[in-house]
């Protein structure tokens, strides 16, 4: 931020790429500086935002006009400034409103050698996950104005980074519960699965089966976020605009769950300036797609390239961003449009054609069910099942606790490798963690031609392998532990019947 003052007709200019919302913040400035008690300078004034190549947007930037005019005029002096962040969106009367990426804000300057942060009040808290800066937070502009004002920066809040508040198991709290569900033990045992690898998968049945209600209890089971995916998170929702409380770490795993009109920019991200999509929002948690093939089939192939990377990266005019999007894909669908194909009733059969079936399925292209790890079908129960003696399966805390067992064997396996669970496994790596006793071998390399799978399909079959394993507490793939893997491609084969 560059300030200069000089002499001619009285004008505020602010130049560097600035939008609308930066160039109204001269008069934001202009009635803050007179409202507060200062002095706004009649005088030529040039306000420059560097680099003048990049565009600028929001209200961030007041206080930091507003600190440069009255520093500039000699009206304002600031310790250390050349080593100060400053920001916040000014209202007329001087008070200062709390502003949307803070956390990734000060965690660029702590990265840049600033030392020390001027801030609104309510962005404190938010500020203060980021260790080892000074943090001087104010209601208004007019606490910089009145005498000894110095004290302000004197008694500065030495931020301490992030708390442990993951102590004492997961932060989720809900009255759904699997205790609830009665029978679907085979798709209750593929979510502890997907949870325990953080793996893809996609339920399939016809309508009433339980998928969405199986799929929405996922967030039970799933453990909190580490102190540094917490920080990945909060980074993302405060950046974006998100973050509800502003008072610490987001700690549950997201769970976002777009509906099926939302566009290909909702989806990945889109803005002038890009602001995350719903795939960043779901970063290090679930993306619940529920029926996945209403959605539109362009919408859903531009989920091929951050599966695979675990990254997007959006290119504009003026900017290029990259976000995050390691999530956990979780779908739903019927099998055909009447909902009833390879799942007939007594009351129900299914009315659609083979063609219909087809077209209805290739919504679906095969590039992105090649990228879904485990594929699961999901038929009604009967009606014992729903008795108040039927076995349930386990509630959300025993199955929580199987996850956690698996997470930790793999945060120990993989520790120093940048990855944290078998979902992320690829190249030399996968071969080393997934190697295959004889029997499962000669199992696989019979089923890699008999279910016609690709290259792709089969290292997810076995990272799927090495997750049972890790649930079973088993040091090798075993043959079981591979057959029950297998079995996860069931669609694959459906869909060519």
């Amino acid at each position: 931020m560059e300030i200069d003052i000089a002499n001619g007709l009285p004008a505020f200019t602010i130049v560097g790429l600035p939008d609308s919302s930066v160039r109204e913040s001269a008069e934001r400035v202009r009635s803050a500086i007179k409202n507060s008690g200062g002095t706004f300078p009649l005088a030529r004034i040039t306000v420059n935002l560097a680099p003048a190549d990049v565009r600028k947007e929001g209200a961030s930037f007041d206080l930091a006009i507003a600190v440069g005019l009255l520093s500039a005029s000699g009206q304002l002096s600031i310790p250390q400034m050349e080593s100060c962040l400053v920001i916040g969106e000014l209202s007329l009367d001087g008070r200062l409103r709390p502003v949307p990426g803070v956390l990734s804000m000060v965690d660029s300057a702590k990265r840049k050698g600033l030392k020390q942060v001027l801030l609104p009040s309510e962005n404190v808290d938010e500020a203060r996950l980021i260790a080892g800066m000074r943090l001087i937070g104010i209601d208004s502009l007019k606490q910089l104005l009145i005498p000894g004002s110095e004290q302000l920066f004197r008694n500065a809040l030495l931020s301490a980074g992030l708390k442990d508040e993951s102590a004492g198991g997961s932060p989720f709290r809900s009255d759904v519960d699997f205790a609830d569900v009665r029978g679907h033990f085979q798709a209750k045992r593929a979510l502890a699965i997907a949870a325990s690898g953080m793996h893809s998968f996609l339920f399939t049945g016809p309508p009433g089966s339980g998928k969405t209600m199986l799929i929405r209890r996922l967030p039970s089971i799933l453990p909190p976020l580490t102190d540094e995916e917490s920080l990945e998170v909060t980074k993302i929702y405060s950046s974006a605009g998100l973050i509800r409380e502003r008072s610490g770490l987001v700690r549950e795993r997201p769970f976002r769950s777009p509906h099926h009109t939302v566009s290909g920019g909702g989806l990945v991200g889109a803005g002038t300036v890009p602001k995350p999509g719903e795939i960043s929002l779901a970063h290090r948690g679930v993306l619940f797609l529920d029926e996945i093939a209403e959605f539109p089939r362009h919408v859903l192939d531009l989920l091929r390239q951050p599966l695979e990377d675990r990254f997007v990266t959006i290119s504009r005019a003026r900017t290029t961003v990259t976000f995050p999007t390691h999530f956990m894909l979780a779908a739903s669908m019927n099998p055909c449009p009447c909902g009833y194909y390879g799942f007939p009733s007594a009351a129900q059969a299914c009315t659609c054609s083979p063609l219909k079936v087809r077209q209805y399925r290739a919504r679906l292209s095969g590039p992105i069910l090649d990228r879904i790890d485990m594929q699961v079908e999901v038929p009604r129960i009967d009606y014992g099942s729903l008795g108040k003696e039927a076995e349930t399966g386990g509630s959300s805390e025993e199955m929580r606790k199987a996850v956690e067992t698996a997470m930790r064997i793999q945060s120990d396996r993989y520790a120093g490798t940048g990855i944290h669970f078998n979902g992320e496994l690829s190249g030399r790596l996968l071969r080393d963690v997934c190697r295959l006793k004889p029997e499962a071998e000669r199992l696989m390399a019979a089923s890699f031609a008999a279910l016609g799978l690709s290259a792709r399909a089969h290292d997810r079959i076995l990272k799927i392998a090495r997750t049972i394993a890790d649930l079973e507490q088993s040091e090798s793939i075993e043959a079981p532990h591979l057959a029950e893997a297998l079995q996860y491609r069931s669609f694959e084969r459906r869909i060519e019947a």
